[in-house]
């Protein structure tokens, strides 16, 4: 026992060593029992429980009842801005680890209605192809995206277009659409109970939402897509170029730029380059 020690810095001690577990054990494999560890820190089981769970809110930690705890497995990283294709991985997410499929949830042509016709700059009652898809990385389930695409652009179209190739390399391939911008918002949000069974978490887990308007050469919004991604499993990576000011006092960031986002009061958006192969 540390004499004198906060009850803070408690916490970082045990957090210390069970990072240190976590790093030396690797995913997949049990960590000591709660007794076993309460004693080998001299601390008490709830707090050294207290712990374990931020870990498991974390995502380093998965409990599995019965069994005990193990160390979970890695996250899922996207490094923004990095290359949109992956040579030999046409599903793969540029940038991101792991290889990546789809699988197919729901595929059918409606009216835009008053929400996506705004987002895609078309007739409320335009038709458009909605369609969910799950993504998976190493058959693990990691996001629900759910695309809106006006249909007169893609005739022909199947749901098994999507579940073997790259929806932006079948829009420049079959449909001779060049993509040329990109706007897209991440924040933070929890899957409802329809996420939830297809992620296969519990519901109000929490998730990173990405929602993306993507134009063309010509200007045309050719995609509005809504995606849920599990928090537990997915983190994103950056890395900023940096140049000191020229009187030698501070720096600038030279990679991406902060802008007030309009339609979200007092909240920032980050501009970045379309990332997304698929």
């Amino acid at each position: 026992m540390n004499v004198g020690e906060s009850r803070w810095q408690k916490r970082e001690r045990i957090r210390g060593h069970l990072l240190d577990l976590v790093d030396e054990y690797g995913p997949g494999r049990a960590i000591p029992g709660e007794r076993q560890l309460s004693d080998e820190l001299s601390v008490s089981r709830p707090t050294l429980r207290s712990v374990v769970d931020d870990l498991v809110r974390d995502g380093l930690l998965v409990r599995e009842h019965g069994r005990g705890v193990f160390v979970a497995k890695a996250k899922v990283a996207q490094r923004l801005g990095a290359p949109a294709t992956a040579p030999g991985r046409p599903l793969a997410v540029g940038g991101v680890d792991g290889v990546w499929t789809s699988r197919m949830v729901d595929f059918q042509a409606v009216a835009a209605g008053a929400r996506i016709s705004r987002r895609l700059n078309v007739s409320p009652a335009e038709p458009v192809l909605r369609i969910t898809r799950l993504r998976l990385a190493d058959g693990d389930p990691m996001s629900v995206d759910t695309l809106h695409v006006p249909a007169v652009l893609v005739p022909g179209l199947t749901p098994q277009d999507l579940e073997t190739g790259s929806f932006y390399q079948i829009l420049g391939q079959r449909y001779g659409i060049g993509l040329a911008t990109a706007t897209q918002i991440i924040e933070p949000t929890v899957v409802d109970t329809a996420e939830a069974e297809l992620l296969g978490v519990p519901v109000h887990t929490p998730a990173l939402l990405f929602e993306r308007a993507t134009a063309d050469t010509e200007g045309r919004v050719v995609e509005f897509t809504h995606s849920v991604y599990r928090g537990d499993r997915y983190r994103i990576v950056t890395q900023l170029s940096l140049a000191a000011d020229d009187d030698g006092s501070g720096g600038r960031v030279l990679g991406g730029s902060w802008s007030t986002a309009s339609a979200v009061p007092g909240a920032d958006t980050l501009v970045l380059d379309s990332y997304w192969s698929g």
